[in-house]
């Protein structure tokens, strides 16, 4: 599933092809996804145009210039495909373009201005779009309690010691609770506690002062860095263009169980251990 990073970009994707863009007809072709969308459902945005795409947490937010809201969660294999003059632009995670076997799994087609597409396509149909009212999308289940964003600057000291305090759960599960956090996965966390030396199952009442600055000011810079970096392609992830992203060649501990620990003076393998139903990779000597 793809987290905050992948998605961020994935929005900045569509922006550039599709933000004012006219939505000239909508065609779906299953209207099995997770949540159930029919044809007469996306007639009530045909007509209008794209005026801006947003990002909350995992999750993006299409706003037109009528007061209605698209809200679209890409599960698991969910991926928008850009089409102009007959070519084909990845604008998520996705291997390689091949028509044969992606055409079967289109969902959803947006027909745009000047004859182009845009293509909702979901193997596993985990994903979902949602039409939601402008004045109440806030207010929708999917988004209402959703935590600060980590790059925000709602994110803070503050804010951590106050939500954890006294709280017997253990850091790995606090940074995976979109109520605390919103857009971290299991990919992101078990990176952000290893260079923050922080061990997965430590609980949060017992983090010094100096560990929960460390952990929000690593959190940052992760984000920052794997945004720019295209994002993780872990789920193959591909930007607009189809360059995948390269943060997971710098990964530290995720799925390297048995790999020796990437601190130059640590000799010990990164261990692989569940936690809260979740794989968690650490070093048993760097994080404690």
């Amino acid at each position: 599933m793809p987290e905050l990073p992948e998605v961020e970009v994935v929005k900045r994707s569509l922006k550039k092809k599709i933000q004012n863009f006219l939505i000239r007809k909508v065609r779906v072709n299953d209207s099995k996804l997770r949540y159930p969308v029919t044809n007469k459902d996306m007639s009530r945005i045909v007509g209008l145009k794209i005026k801006t795409i947003k990002r909350r947490s995992k999750y993006l937010l299409i706003f037109f210039n009528k007061p209605i809201v698209m809200l679209t969660h890409l599960g698991m294999t969910g991926k928008f495909f850009f089409i102009k003059n007959k070519r084909k632009f990845r604008t998520s995670f996705y291997y390689e373009l091949n028509n044969k076997k992606d055409n079967k799994h289109d969902r959803i087609i947006f027909y745009l201005s000047n004859k182009q597409k845009l293509v909702y396509n979901d193997v596993r149909k985990f994903g979902f779009i949602k039409l939601l009212d402008l004045k109440n999308y806030h207010k929708n289940s999917h988004i209402k309690s959703l935590g600060p964003e980590p790059l925000g600057t709602k994110f803070h000291f503050n804010y951590f010691k106050k939500y954890t305090k006294n709280k017997k759960r253990n850091i790995k599960s606090i940074l995976m609770d979109q109520k605390f956090i919103a857009g971290l996965g299991n990919i992101y966390v078990n990176e952000i506690l290893f260079l923050s030396k922080v061990h997965p199952s430590r609980e949060v009442k017992n983090l010094k002062n100096f560990e929960i600055k460390k952990i929000i000011k690593i959190t940052k810079k992760i984000l920052t860095y794997s945004i720019k970096s295209g994002g993780s392609s872990i789920k193959d992830f591909s930007s607009i263009d189809g360059i995948k992203g390269f943060f997971q060649e710098k990964f530290n501990v995720y799925g390297k169980s048995g790999s020796i620990c990437s601190n130059t003076d640590c000799n010990k393998k990164i261990i692989r251990l569940v936690i809260s139903n979740r794989a968690s990779f650490y070093c048993s000597d760097c994080q404690k």
